[in-house]
């Protein structure tokens, strides 16, 4: 089958401007703050854009996006944009320490041949004014998991996003909002400008709201089988290969990108990669065919958080004119709740997130006895695919005193490691930004990154001359193999043994600016466009 094969020209040359990388011309536009949920907003000087997305920090997560979630909207309201956002009300959200309330508002949408309704609820994003809207439907998501229970997903995972997504749609029309912008992320929430341009456009609704789509990671497209185009509710001559279908199947990504006024990417050099054979997942041909409309803004890290000079979960905070006396407490500190050997003076290694071969983890299983034969200790938190479960038993039996693995996730723990270790593992296979190398820089942690996605556009390698001239900040390697990732390991412990050039690699990382507030600015530009892309086609 194919997918916009050879119809397109390559990705020309990237241009940065305010943290974000695109090209072709830039828009402009405006629009109010959103308030509350049924006023409705005076049009004034102000975007407004509206979140639709699966997960969001603190009431769901599985990865990176629900922090951009958490984190991208209150940064924009601090530079004058409005924003709401729009998820499922998961059963996690019940246990997440906010408060809950009901709007009174009950939607209902069809699904298929069924017409299926839920109930409305509002919160607020921690330390903001940012609404939420939870759209409440215990059948769909009252469930232990977002997308799967014990590895499996969901079978009616197109039928609960197919809910959602309309649902979403409903309540901004229902409570009068006239966002700017809907802002869409990854595939869950993909059909978005679909339905806006095939059904609500068609009845006079939202000419001039345009529609930005957000690749966090191309790997999961929301690809099922044909039969699910019937449950959608739009008409099938739209299962074609120029708009939703790729490969014979359903695929709510590719319709995402066929339809958005406007797509961004979550690192330049993603943008670049999902545009080829291979890290395309089948979609570059179609990426290719848009590269006009493809814009990339590197994510930011939500600096409040994550600041280790005021985290209440480490001992002793530090900031980059202590931090050799005060991360010396937070290592000893995580050493004993690990088991370790409380020592200084043996490098610290770490790794947090999913043990999944996408991170690397196996490189790091092939090369855990080698390196463990070295006078280094290894602490691992997170949990995933049982090949990796029972290595690191394996290591831990075999190696007691030097190597702990926390087979869970613990937002605790994640930090007391970030503030703890000396260096951070991250070799993964492919990374559209990754969070955790920014959180590491932050926290005074030489990240080891390969040379993909964002990594390769936030670490810069330490070279003799980048750590000469200042530059430097971690350890890259190129390709994704045991001798690349072993080389980068032994130039880390090497430099690591001389204390004050370690210590200057420290400060370098320690002194960037990852937080949201750049990456909100770059988000901005692309909203300006976006609306203004807009308004000339509801005009034209």
């Amino acid at each position: 089958m194919e997918v916009f094969a050879d119809r397109t020209e390559e990705l020309g040359p990237l241009s940065r401007r305010a943290g974000s990388v695109k090209l072709g011309e830039e828009g402009s536009g405006v629009a109010p703050r959103l308030e509350t949920g049924r006023d409705v907003p005076e049009k004034g000087g102000r975007l407004e854009v509206v979140f639709v997305a699966a997960e969001a920090v603190p009431f769901a997560k599985t990865g990176g996006l629900a922090d951009v979630i958490g984190a991208l909207p209150p940064a924009l309201e601090r530079i004058g944009v409005g924003a709401r956002v729009v998820i499922p009300c998961h059963r996690s959200a019940w246990s997440a320490g906010v408060a809950i309330e009901a709007t009174g508002l009950t939607v209902r949408v069809p699904v298929g041949p069924r017409i299926v309704e839920g109930k409305v609820h509002r919160a607020t994003l921690p330390e903001s004014r940012v609404g939420v809207y939870l759209i409440d439907c215990p059948q769909f998501f009252d469930r232990p998991g977002i997308y799967q229970s014990q590895g499996v997903d969901y079978a009616d995972n197109p039928s609960r996003f197919v809910f959602f997504t309309r649902a979403a749609i409903e309540t901004a029309s229902r409570m009068n909002w006239r966002p700017d912008v809907f802002h869409v992320h990854d595939w869950p929430t993909a059909l978005l400008p679909v339905y806006l341009e095939e059904t609500y456009r068609r009845k006079g609704q939202y000419q001039r709201t345009g529609t930005l789509v957000t690749i966090h990671n191309l790997a999961y497209q929301g690809s099922f089988w044909p039969g699910e185009m019937s449950n959608t509710g739009l008409d099938p001559r739209l299962f074609n290969w120029r708009q939703l279908e790729a490969y014979g199947r359903l695929n709510f990504l590719k319709g995402g990108l066929a339809y958005a006024d406007l797509i961004s990417t979550v690192s330049p050099t993603y943008a670049r990669e999902v545009q080829e054979p291979g890290a395309g997942r089948g979609l570059d041909g179609l990426i290719r065919s848009r590269s006009s409309d493809l814009r990339a803004v590197i994510n930011g890290i939500d600096a409040t958080t994550w600041d280790p000079a005021h985290d209440p979960h480490i001992v002793a905070p530090y900031d980059a004119s202590c931090v050799s006396a005060r991360k010396a407490i937070c290592k000893a500190d995580l050493q004993r709740k690990a088991s370790l050997e409380v020592r200084d003076d043996v490098p610290l290694l770490a790794q947090i997130g999913r043990l999944d071969p996408q991170k690397g983890w196996d490189l790091l299983a092939a090369l855990a006895d080698d390196l463990l034969q070295s006078d280094v200790q290894l602490v691992v938190l997170g949990e995933g695919h049982p090949r990796y479960h029972e290595t690191l038993d394996r290591l831990s039996r075999r190696w007691p005193g030097k190597v702990r693995a926390f087979l869970e996730f613990s937002d605790d723990l994640a930090h007391q490691i970030e503030a703890g270790a000396d260096i951070f593992l991250m070799p993964s296979l492919y990374e559209p930004c990754g969070l955790n190398q920014l959180y590491s820089l932050r926290y005074g942690t030489i990240p080891i990154v390969r040379a993909t996605g964002g990594l390769a556009d936030t670490v810069v390698d330490a070279t003799p001359t980048a750590l000469a001239d200042g530059r430097a900040t971690g350890f890259v390697f190129q390709e994704p193999t045991v001798d690349a990732l072993r080389e980068a390991i032994t130039r880390a412990l090497g430099l690591w043994a001389d204390r004050p050039a370690w210590m200057r690699l420290v400060q370098r990382g320690m002194g960037l600016d990852w937080s949201w507030d750049r990456g909100a600015l770059a988000y901005r530009e692309l909203y300006e466009e976006t609306t203004r892309r807009r308004s000339s086609r509801a005009v034209g």
